[in-house]
């Protein structure tokens, strides 16, 4: 692999604005003795509960962590969890606007048992309380988006990512001279312009596609790198593929296929996130695309053998390259 100090020195003097859905993740830790008279399922005698970042903000919390000055735009409601959202993310010295909506905070509760997950219970509201007007949205961002070097848009579709706000921010950042990444969600059909990059597992690509794909089944790569380029003109595409690592395309044509940097997977949670963060970052630090894919594959491997949703720092992403080298 090869050497990321200089590339996370640039990391360090960038500025990245993220959009998206930012949620509260809530761990509750526990061990089980016995099982329930009153159901066949364990009894939790609870330990301790940890709140962190999740979602869109959980994408902030990684750029923030590799090095980069980071701004997250999302919906954080005037409630106890938005309130704690607030707290860890300015500890994390992360700035936050948040926009307009009528919804709860967005927590997703995990139980956690001998670092296994037992379970997970959701709390949000239907999409249309977290939404925001595009010219609003555009008003709120505006001084942002001049000062920022990239946008992120991190769409878990839970309401703050819609098509119109995509197209109304991605044409102001492009411009600008911004670069635009994008991290999908097409199970709500969006069409959307002036992105430099987008990051989609292998079901997002193929619905982004058009294509019906059943897990099991080959993945038709080339077919659906060549249709996501022909229907959003997206100059990268980068296809997580889970164990199988990242597949690059460029402007519709296949590159490469990287393999998994994880040697041990804990728990996948967030990894996602991390990967899209450290290829944005990587770009934008000046990395071509296969470097940029090793960078966010490297950070996505250290992520991966941590319990829960986690970061990345630039000493443990030296450190995890060393040892591979």
């Amino acid at each position: 692999m090869k050497n990321f100090a200089p590339l996370l020195k640039k990391i360090s003097r960038l500025r990245i604005l993220v959009i998206g859905d930012a949620m509260l993740d809530h761990y509750i830790w526990g061990n089980a003795h016995r099982i329930s008279p009153e159901a066949p399922v364990p009894v939790v005698e609870v330990a301790q509960d940890t709140y962190v970042p999740g979602g869109a903000a959980n994408v902030a919390l990684n750029c923030t962590s590799l090095g980069a000055k980071t701004t997250l735009a999302g919906f954080m409601g005037k409630d106890e969890a938005g309130e704690q959202l607030r707290k860890l993310l300015r500890a994390a010295k992360i700035k936050t606007i948040s926009t307009k909506g009528n919804g709860a905070t967005i927590i997703k509760s995990r139980v956690i048992l001998q670092h296994q997950q037992l379970c997970r219970l959701d709390r949000e509201d239907l999409p249309e309380a977290y939404a925001i007007k595009a010219p609003a949205a555009l008003r709120l961002l505006r001084k942002e988006l001049a000062a920022c070097d990239a946008v992120l848009f991190s769409d878990y579709a839970k309401g703050v990512v819609t098509e119109e706000l995509i197209n109304v921010i991605a044409t102001e950042a492009k411009a600008l001279g911004k670069f635009v990444a994008l991290d999908p969600k097409p199970k709500r059909p969006i069409r959307f312009t002036n992105v430099d990059v987008i990051s989609p597992n292998r079901m997002e690509a193929a619905q982004l596609a058009g294509l019906e794909w059943h897990p099991g089944r080959p993945f038709p790569a080339e077919e659906i790198c060549r249709l996501i380029h022909e229907k959003y003109q997206v100059k990268h595409l980068v296809v997580t593929l889970s164990e199988d690592g990242l597949l690059l395309s460029t402007e519709g044509k296949i590159v490469k296929q990287i393999p998994t940097a994880a040697r041990e997977v804990s728990d996948p949670s967030g990894c996602g996130d991390t990967s899209l963060a450290g290829l944005v970052l990587a770009i934008m630090a000046g990395a071509k695309l296969e470097t940029a894919a090793h960078f966010a594959n490297a950070a996505a491997g250290v992520v991966a053998g941590k319990l829960g949703t986690a970061t990345v720092t630039p000493k443990e992403l030296l450190a995890y390259v060393s040892r591979r080298s």
